[in-house]
């Protein structure tokens, strides 16, 4: 655009153009630092639960019912699944926190974070009265209101997951393999 040949009103919609770019990008890299660093609290705080009997007891009837993860209770009993599950949780929540030192890091964390996500998801399903059929139409027991919070979590997990991998791919060339192989789903 010529600017001295230009009408007034292309001169203010060129400026708002900059100016809506420059809030969609400060907006977006706030919602990045909130989305990462919520998820750390979250996995933080429910992983240091996982370690009282009180919160070992709460998870029990979601993992029992789990075709995922009930076989643990034979192996590790009540406080042990609950005990392993919290490492699991802290340790994902600290190599997500790692993103300004270890893009890597935190991308590995984030991965921890969909699978953890992913899992507590799928309790929506094998717990019962977690999802109640009511006058035709699907409605959320106290175990579904519980849980129906991880899918924002899970979204948040995917979105952390692709800004670590994007900057780990400018520093470093490890993670080229997974951006150039094809992923096939029949």
């Amino acid at each position: 655009m010529d600017i001295l040949r230009a009408d007034s009103k292309d001169v203010d919609h060129t400026i708002q153009g900059v100016a809506s770019v420059r809030i969609q990008s400060q907006l977006e890299a706030i919602g990045i630092v909130v989305s990462r660093y919520g998820l750390v609290v979250v996995l933080l705080l429910i992983g240091v639960l996982k370690f009282t009997p009180g919160e070992a007891a709460a998870i029990e009837p979601l993992v029992e019912h789990s075709p995922l993860m009930s076989w643990m209770y034979n192996l590790l009993g009540v406080q042990g699944v609950a005990n392993i599950i919290g490492v699991i949780e802290i340790a994902t929540a600290a190599l997500m926190a790692l993103r300004p030192l270890s893009p890597k890091a935190s991308f590995v964390g984030s991965l921890a974070a969909v699978v953890t996500f992913l899992l507590t998801v799928s309790f929506l399903f094998s717990t019962p009265g977690a999802v109640q059929l009511k006058y035709a139409f699907p409605v959320l027991g106290d175990a579904g209101q519980f849980l129906i919070k991880d899918l924002v979590l899970l979204g948040a997990s995917f979105w952390t997951a692709a800004e670590a991998h994007r900057a780990a791919q400018r520093s470093g060339a490890w993670l080229v393999f997974f951006a150039k192989t094809p992923i096939h789903l029949k």
